[in-house]
């Protein structure tokens, strides 16, 4: 795993109404803004990720924010996670993470990415930040431009090396290298893996694709 240095948001956050800390964690719906307990800490992430019913959060600056997921985000995710696997196992590569899977970016600062792939290397203690060397965010229509775009700048200033944004409705995936220039893929293009995982190609066809219905029905 890749130690990480903090991120802009281990400075302290100017909080003083509550329309502040709806820019401050990028606008989102204020339904998935968890107000109880303020300030939030790790442990009311694993709290209440393992409670009945379960609810995902990150934490943003001490507020617990809830990650949206949607039915045909899950599906693809898990069909990301499985293409990803099988790339990645044989290689004995690294890891390949669910949504799920808390990363630590900086003090104070956990995101669930949808999917992620770490390499191997000697993990982190406890206390230590880190961040996925590949950081894959699947949008919902819950999500904002806000906090789609302050969730990559903190994957990059932690020290994720790629960044993929999947756009289920539009079908295209924009590829990150860095915290501002993409390349947006579409239908008729292939993913790859880049320095990150050398060698990995996926068909953005093939990712949506896995979502449409047969043509025929299957055998019996």
């Amino acid at each position: 795993m890749t130690p990480a240095t903090a991120g802009p948001a281990a400075e302290e956050p100017h909080v003083a109404t509550v329309a502040d800390v709806v820019g401050l964690v990028g606008d989102v719906p204020l339904d998935r803004i968890i107000w109880h307990p303020f300030p939030a800490t790790e442990d009311d992430v694993v709290r209440l990720g393992d409670a009945e019913p379960k609810r995902l959060c990150e934490l943003v600056d001490g507020v617990l924010v809830e990650k949206v997921t949607g039915n045909r985000e899950s599906l693809l995710a898990g069909w990301l996670i499985t293409c990803l696997n099988n790339f990645v196992v044989p290689r004995r590569f690294g890891v390949v993470g669910a949504p799920d899977a808390a990363m630590r970016l900086a003090p104070g600062l956990l995101r669930l990415p949808d999917v992620s792939f770490v390499r191997w290397a000697a993990p982190p203690s406890p206390d230590a930040a880190y961040a996925p060397d590949l950081a894959v965010e699947i949008l919902s229509e819950r999500n904002t431009r806000r906090e789609i775009d302050r969730k990559r700048r903190e994957y990059f200033a932690a020290g994720t090396r790629l960044v993929w944004i999947v756009d289920p409705r539009a079908e295209t995936v924009a590829v990150y290298t860095d915290p501002d220039t993409h390349t947006l893929l579409t239908s008729a293009d292939t993913l790859t893996g880049g320095d990150v995982l050398p060698g990995f190609r996926l068909p953005v066809a093939d990712l949506f694709g896995y979502l449409d219905p047969p043509t025929a029905p299957p055998p019996l």
